[in-house]
């Protein structure tokens, strides 16, 4: 069995979005870090994921993140705020790293940064919890 020049791309796209999982994780990482928000629960980000995975939509993202701002502090606000680094993670290095994938493979940027982005957050999920139970150990 051949396979089609179709599934060649998917195949290259598919290894270019896991070689890109480092810097996924090294992104989040310091977002959560330091960045400044409140007293964020694990179920407060999940909610940011689900969004995220039900979405084909970037700015629907954004506009989740920003909602979340303006109903309490726990995403922090401001410059230094943890919901604004979010977003400028979504718009510049994740978006950047989508669109030279897409390059490469020669098709549409925005399922690639969609996909990005919901990794991103899964991450991030991850590494909330890791903050809030973890480092308990």
């Amino acid at each position: 069995m051949s396979i089609t020049t179709e599934q060649k791309v998917e195949l290259q796209v598919q290894r270019a979005i896991r070689q890109s999982e480092d810097d996924l994780v090294i992104w989040i990482q310091d977002a959560l870090d330091n960045t400044k928000y409140g007293d964020l629960e694990e179920s407060q980000f999940r909610n940011l994921v689900r969004v995220a995975d039900t979405t084909d939509s970037a700015e629907a993202i954004k506009n989740f993140i920003r909602y979340q701002v303006g109903r309490d502090k726990k995403w922090g606000r401001g410059k230094e705020s943890l919901a604004e680094r979010l977003i400028q993670d979504i718009d510049g290095n994740i978006k950047k790293t989508a669109e030279i994938i897409a390059e490469c493979s020669q098709i549409d940027f925005k399922p690639i940064w969609l996909e990005l982005i919901r990794r991103y957050l899964g991450y991030g999920s991850r590494h909330l919890k890791y903050l809030r139970d973890g480092q308990n150990l």
